[in-house]
């Protein structure tokens, strides 16, 4: 009689094991994280960008359709310095860097500015609306996304909104604003410091 009920007991045990890893194994996908790159629709850059004299005078195309793309090919080309998996604490994300290339190709406004109060504008209110609106291309599950802010180039740093997004019911599941330290020759890879700079600050939101 015991070792029926032991038998018994055993096969209960194993049940609820399979049956774990079976949910396991059907969420573990939601895990997954897609890098959706560096939105610059509501960024700022305050003071001229002839401070740089590799720059030149930069024209808001130019701004748009070269630097941005630099930028965000940054996180393609040296994955190992800009880890995307590294900063949200996965083995590895999915990259969907069309996304945010989508957006910034669509961007017809005024960058280069001179106040110094617009170097931060948004909340997280503006944020969410912003989140509500975009295109995301038919993509679901997480994708994390920075929304570029200010630029100054007298303050020596960048400031972005790092934000976590359910791509499928276009819900902010994190935002956070950090700001990042630039540094670095010539107007790529100065700006280019800031966004590493970012990511470090942006690692411990993620491991909480």
């Amino acid at each position: 009689m015991k070792s029926v009920q032991k038998l018994g007991w055993l096969l209960a045990f194993l049940f609820v094991c399979v049956n774990l890893q079976s949910v396991s194994a059907q969420t573990g996908s939601s895990d997954d994280i897609t890098w959706l790159g560096l939105d610059f629709s509501q960024a700022k850059f305050i003071g001229p960008a002839t401070q740089f004299k590799d720059a030149g005078e930069i024209t808001n195309e130019e701004f748009r359709d070269k630097y941005t793309v630099s930028w965000n090919q940054l996180y393609v080309d040296e994955q190992k310095k800009f880890n995307v998996a590294e900063m949200v604490h996965r083995p590895t994300v999915k990259y969907a860097l069309e996304v945010t290339a989508k957006a910034n190709s669509n961007i017809k406004k005024e960058f280069f500015g001179a106040n110094p109060n617009d170097f931060k504008t948004l909340d997280e209110k503006k944020i969410g609306d912003l989140v509500s609106k975009y295109d995301f291309q038919g993509k679901t599950g997480q994708g994390v996304l920075f929304f570029v802010e200010g630029m100054s180039k007298g303050l020596g740093e960048a400031g972005a909104w790092v934000t976590l997004v359910d791509m499928k019911t276009k819900k902010v599941l994190l935002t956070t604003y950090k700001t990042g330290k630039s540094g670095g020759f010539g107007f790529r890879n100065y700006w280019a410091k800031s966004w590493y700079n970012i990511m470090k600050e942006a690692k411990s939101d993620f491991k909480k």
